[in-house]
């Protein structure tokens, strides 16, 4: 009887249960695991390469890394690293030297904070408005002020950016002219023009050479001395001029080369967005006698926009991570005039200052994801939900 009951299964109030059952459920739960199975490589690839640094980078930053007899030890110092760069040895470093306010400074603070808190106020009237949402928009409103009046400080005469405004205009500037250049050369390629299939090719070849590369190239390009143009400069008197010394010089090189390394992104995005546009649209416009110019601004460009926000945005936060081109082109320098937040970071690290070196990357996390959320809660969704 014992050897029939291990047969036909465990016993149970309603009888014996078979062994086909039992394998059905083992069968089910084993279906059930297999998929955490699968999933737990890439979760814990995903804690070791990502979330572990992540969180460990936030105790470097409150810490001290102090050599010592043997070895080497962390002291906690807590929010010391980041004091050292608001108000200590690295303010000038880390956020420049500011100037006097002049009455255009004042000026222009006040018509800004005048936007800001209208942009406030507007949102508190707002019937739908929660705490959070009013909360979200005067905490937005604060760092916005306080950025543009660190900008306006930093900028005019008299003051002098540091790596964190520096960091702001490689950005701004460098995704303005991106855009704007990679928009007309992908146009011009989309037209019917002689020609078109060999720019399209030339004009992606920038995405081909790596970031070292691109910063070596204009290492030598910029060399008005031995540089392969230097009869040009000599015919126009400009062989003894040192781009390299005058901080603003150095600063529009790092902006031309990280123009001509990234315009080409812009450039097939946009393109395959210009191709992708209905016909239909182009030709009723054209029987409706509308220039090419109209045809443009009111066909073509509406039905770019929500690519042209997406890409933006990407740009925008790969654009904050700028580091090849200053390292190579100026080591940073002169001084400190080129240094971008990441190539702050990555020389503070160099001198073992890893407290410092991780308060700087947090900094830049800090600025990335308030001008990532920024953008996307006051650009992106409008325009690509007007479509």
């Amino acid at each position: 009887m014992l050897t029939d009951r291990k047969l036909r299964g465990t016993g149970s109030p309603n009888g014996p249960v078979p062994l086909s059952f039992l394998g059905q459920r083992l069968a089910a739960w084993v279906d059930r695991q297999a998929r955490f199975l699968f999933l737990l490589p890439a979760v814990l690839l995903l804690i070791l390469l990502s979330i572990f640094p992540l969180i460990f980078s936030v105790y470097l930053s409150l810490v001290r890394f102090q050599l010592v007899p043997g070895g080497f030890r962390f002291r906690f110092v807590g929010l010391a690293n980041y004091r050292k760069l608001i108000t200590g040895i690295e303010r000038e470093h880390f956020l420049g030297l500011l100037a006097s306010p002049t009455p255009l400074i004042w000026a222009l603070a006040g018509m800004i904070a005048a936007v800001l808190l209208l942009f406030v106020i507007r949102g508190m009237v707002r019937g739908r408005s929660t705490l959070p949402a009013i909360a979200g928009r005067a905490v937005f409103a604060l760092i916005a002020g306080t950025l543009v009046w660190l900008i306006l400080r930093t900028l005019t005469s008299g003051g002098r950016p540091g790596s964190l405004v520096t960091t702001m205009v490689y950005v701004f500037m460098g995704i303005t002219v991106q855009y704007w250049l990679g928009l007309t050369l992908a146009y011009l390629t989309s037209q019917h023009l002689p020609g078109r299939r060999f720019f399209r090719v030339v004009f992606l070849l920038p995405m081909m050479i790596t970031p070292v590369g691109i910063a070596y190239m204009f290492r030598i390009l910029a060399n008005l001395g031995i540089g392969p143009f230097t009869p040009l400069w000599e015919a126009l008197g400009l062989a003894e001029v040192s781009w390299a010394s005058d901080p603003w010089g150095a600063r529009i090189v790092v902006m031309i080369g990280d123009v001509w390394q990234w315009t080409p992104f812009m450039f097939v995005v946009l393109l395959a967005a210009l191709e992708s546009q209905p016909l239909e649209l182009l030709e009723a416009a054209m029987v409706d006698g509308a220039s090419r110019w109209q045809t443009f601004w009111r066909v073509t460009w509406p039905q770019i926009l929500p690519v042209t926000s997406t890409l933006v945005l990407i740009r925008m936060i790969e654009g904050f991570k700028i580091i090849d081109l200053p390292n190579v082109l100026t080591n940073g320098g002169p001084g400190t005039a080129t240094e971008s937040l990441t190539l702050h970071a990555f020389i503070a690290w160099r001198t073992l200052d890893i407290g410092g070196s991780a308060a700087v990357a947090y900094a830049l996390l800090f600025l990335v994801t308030f001008m990532a959320l920024s953008y996307i809660n006051l650009v992106h969704r409008r325009l690509a939900g007007a479509m």
